[in-house]
């Protein structure tokens, strides 16, 4: 009888503990934040024009490998630049980055941008220093993470380049893939939190090198902030000066902001702009979003209203950016062309130059170290300015050149009348012919909305059957 009373307490107990349990899961969903305004303002559930948008990608491609980069590998512009474009980074999707100082939100904020709370793949989140990763986020067929290592290594992603940055930064690189209606759009990047008592050195690689490499890469800049770290260090003065001219990319956050009274929220909003004034100079600062992004309910008695204004604000700015892609690729790739053309004109001029100041009893190489050395007495530059439609601001600094030809001796290079063919024409005449036809004739036709045609031989690479000049029609 007694065992029987005690089986009893003990179901009882355990049916009591199994409801109080319920009741837990229960308050924890109801106090998940409603996320239909993210697809809503992403417009995820409309059809995306994948089709024409990849036709544009690949005339794109098209005008790149047959107009610009001839160009550039005969006068080795990627050893001026240290910026070799890829298939993969032409194809690639917008690029968003998070940056900041440690445990302000970052990792918290794209999981509940993509919804993964509660996922197996969710990142790891808490109150101490938690990603000490690079985390790439992109879409794929299902969950899966893929390693630093094989995502270096695979020439058909975008960040084949990072491999120059050493084993050691390839272990802290990782990506996730994962069937995502928003990454089919656009991929996110997660960066370690900047700790100011922490020198770069132990970090094992160069930290600040990579940022600047997914900087110069971001479409879009997120640098985001916790009201109670405001303060800027070592670290964080090296960041916003990497971020230099970028400053139309970036978007400040002030994240957490439910943990605040409206009145202490309105302090911290000044003193944030108080501490970032010296670090950016421009002369419209970026815009400053004030929420707390993560997938719970805001606090009690807080601006929720405010707050979820601005979330939207930032959504619709989030997806200015997916709808800009097409004409931020060809914006891109003309001012690449432009650079490489100036690139290829200064080249040429050094070489004429050289080739006009030499005799048969002079010295090359001290010859080629007068010009270097002061390109002015020469005209190098003026003559560019005066002979093509170049603005001065374009030019590349001068000292750089005299770097670049110790290395490449100029000997090695032709000048641009030598670089014709009866096949391909001159190198001068395609990539002159790109930055002023072909790539704003693209631009125009993805602003009106018709779709880019190409050619069979655009599709195939195949030349142009040459004349015969000396047959009789």
């Amino acid at each position: 009888m007694k065992g029987t009373v005690v089986i009893s307490c003990l179901l009882s107990l355990l049916l009591l503990q199994a409801t109080a349990e319920e009741d837990k899961v229960e308050d924890f969903i109801s106090a998940l934040r409603d996320r239909s305004h993210i697809d809503e303002t992403l417009r995820l559930a409309t059809e995306d024009k994948s089709g024409d948008y990849a036709v544009a990608i690949e005339k794109l491609r098209k005008i790149y490998h047959s107009s610009i980069k001839p160009m550039e590998q005969a006068y080795k512009y990627n050893e001026l630049r240290q910026h070799e474009i890829s298939d993969g980074e032409i194809t690639s999707k917008p690029m968003v980055l998070f940056l900041g100082p440690w445990s302000v939100g970052k990792s918290s904020m794209i999981n509940y941008l993509l919804g993964m709370q509660d996922s197996p793949y969710q990142l790891y989140t808490g109150a101490e220093p938690t990603t000490s990763e690079f985390t790439v986020i992109t879409h794929g067929e299902k969950i899966r993470s893929v390693e630093g290592i094989v995502m270096a290594a695979d020439s058909s992603r975008s960040f084949s380049p990072l491999e120059k940055f050493g084993q050691n930064f390839l272990e802290k690189l990782v990506g996730i893939e994962m069937p995502h209606k928003m990454l089919e759009r656009v991929t996110f990047v997660d960066t370690p939190g900047i700790i100011e008592n922490r020198k770069q050195q132990e970090r094992g690689y160069p930290f600040n090198d990579v940022c600047q490499w997914f900087i110069d890469r971001a479409d879009l800049i997120f640098v985001v902030f916790d009201p109670t770290k405001l303060d800027v260090g070592l670290e964080l003065e090296m960041l916003f000066r990497q971020l230099k001219g970028r400053e139309s990319q970036i978007r400040i956050i002030l994240n957490k902001a439910d943990n605040l009274a409206t009145q202490d929220l309105m302090r911290v909003y000044g003193a944030l702009f108080w501490s970032l004034a010296p670090l950016i100079n421009v002369t419209e600062p970026p815009r400053v979003y004030v929420s707390s992004f993560w997938p719970y309910d805001y606090a009690p008695d807080t601006s929720r209203d405010l707050f979820k204004r601005e979330e939207i604000s930032l959504l619709e700015d989030l997806n200015q950016v997916i709808e800009n892609r097409m004409e931020n690729k060809v914006a891109f790739i003309r001012q690449h062309g432009i650079r490489v053309r100036i690139h290829g004109l200064l080249v040429d001029r050094y070489v004429q130059t050289f080739k006009e100041k030499m005799s048969y009893f002079s010295d090359p190489e001290l010859v080629f170290k007068e010009i270097v050395d002061d390109p002015d007495k020469f005209y190098i530059f003026k003559s560019i300015l005066a002979k093509t439609n170049i603005s001065k601001f374009d030019l590349p600094n001068r000292d750089a050149y005299r770097d670049f030809f110790g290395v490449n001796p100029v000997t090695n290079f032709k000048p641009l009348t030598a670089q014709c063919s009866y096949m391909g024409g001159c190198l001068l005449d395609k990539i002159e012919k790109a930055i002023t036809n072909e790539l704003p004739a693209l631009l125009s036709s993805i602003n009106s909305g018709k779709q880019p045609g190409l050619t069979s031989c655009e599709t195939t690479g195949c030349g142009e059957k040459p004349k015969n000049r000396y047959r009789k029609n």
